[in-house]
């Protein structure tokens, strides 16, 4: 059965404020509820003016009193800018207040720039290699484990539903030893995605936790009743992509129409790059789409971003997706 789940990077758009998007996140989040969906995942991202997610644990206990059935979490926290007891601690206490529904994806980035991950974790010279070793410690907070001398309260005997996440090979095959879920960041870094599909498959070791791969993709999606809306709509998102490769982030930007058309050469390949995963259009093209993205990864689930301006045109699109992906695997197996 594939599943379609929601990654929302709490957008903060052009003349509104952090509270109206924090209103947004829980607004789409009950939306997302309603419709169907299996998860809603935050984003934690530092810096940057556009995305108000980084305090993603605040964030999911705020969406999670809007919500009743969707499964809530990070996708993903980034753990080296964490101790991991403090996480922990966090995703035991969400764990309590919305018992069997939290998610703890986890990543290895900084989600920000030198400057802030120096601020975040106060020194840079911590060990690269350090995250495999920091997963497993926060399983054992998770676990009770006695060798600490303490135990992690809250955190011990939550039920919290781990992944790693990535951008890489590293990712597929650290979950792959650890006999863990993997998701694949495809939304944005999509070069790796069928190499790092293969090998967390290849290498699998079944756990405590998982019996067999569980694959997660992230897809854009930007659709509306008509193709020209649809692709308007990308165009804050494609502005947003160029203002953080140019070094100037800054909040979510009103679409432009043929914004593509404005663009450099390099420029315009850089973001057919970055956003190769995605699919623009009416129903019919993002069922389409949606389809042969299925077929390509065989997927176990799907999770769906869009930078969309406009809040009611996001939920639509939230919408259209849903319906989309039910014509999409139809026959096939799907569901919440």
């Amino acid at each position: 059965m594939t599943r379609l789940s929601f990654l929302d990077l709490v957008p903060v758009a052009e003349g509104s404020s952090l509270r109206s998007a924090l209103a947004g996140a829980a607004d789409i989040a009950a939306h997302c509820d309603a419709l169907g969906y299996h998860r809603y995942w935050v984003a934690e991202h530092h810096g940057m003016p556009g995305i108000g997610g980084a305090a993603t644990s605040v964030v999911l206990a705020h969406v999670g009193h809007a919500t009743s059935r969707i499964r809530i979490g990070s996708g993903g926290i980034m753990l080296p800018n964490h101790a991991p007891l403090q996480i922990a601690e966090q995703f035991g206490t969400l764990d309590a207040l919305f018992p069997g529904r939290i998610d703890l994806g986890l990543g290895r980035a900084p989600g920000s720039d030198q400057r802030v991950a120096k601020a975040m974790r106060r020194t840079l010279h911590s060990d690269p290699n350090a995250f495999p070793r920091d997963v497993m410690e926060l399983q054992a907070y998770f676990a009770g484990d006695p060798d600490f001398g303490f135990i992690a309260t809250p955190g011990a005997g939550a039920n919290v539903e781990m992944w790693i996440l990535g951008s890489s090979t590293f990712g597929a095959q650290l979950a792959a030893a650890l006999g863990l879920p993997y998701g694949f960041a495809s939304h944005f870094a999509p070069g790796q995605m069928d190499q790092a599909i293969a090998i967390y498959r290849e290498h699998f070791r079944p756990s405590e936790f998982l019996a067999e791969p569980r694959v997660m993709v992230g897809y854009n999606i930007f659709a509306a009743d008509d193709q020209a809306e649809a692709e308007y709509l990308a165009t804050s998102m494609q502005q947003a992509f160029v203002a953080l490769r140019t070094g100037q982030p800054g909040k979510l930007k009103p679409p432009v129409r043929n914004y593509a058309d404005t663009l450099a050469p390099p420029v315009r390949a850089m973001l057919d790059d970055v956003l190769a995963v995605t699919s623009v259009g009416t129903p019919d093209r993002v069922a389409a789409d949606l389809s042969a993205f299925i077929a390509r990864t065989q997927a176990d689930e799907i999770i769906v971003t869009s930078q969309i301006f406009d809040h009611q045109a996001r939920k639509r699109s939230t919408a259209i997706a849903a319906e989309a992906f039910a014509v999409a695997t139809e026959g096939v197996g799907a569901g919440a």
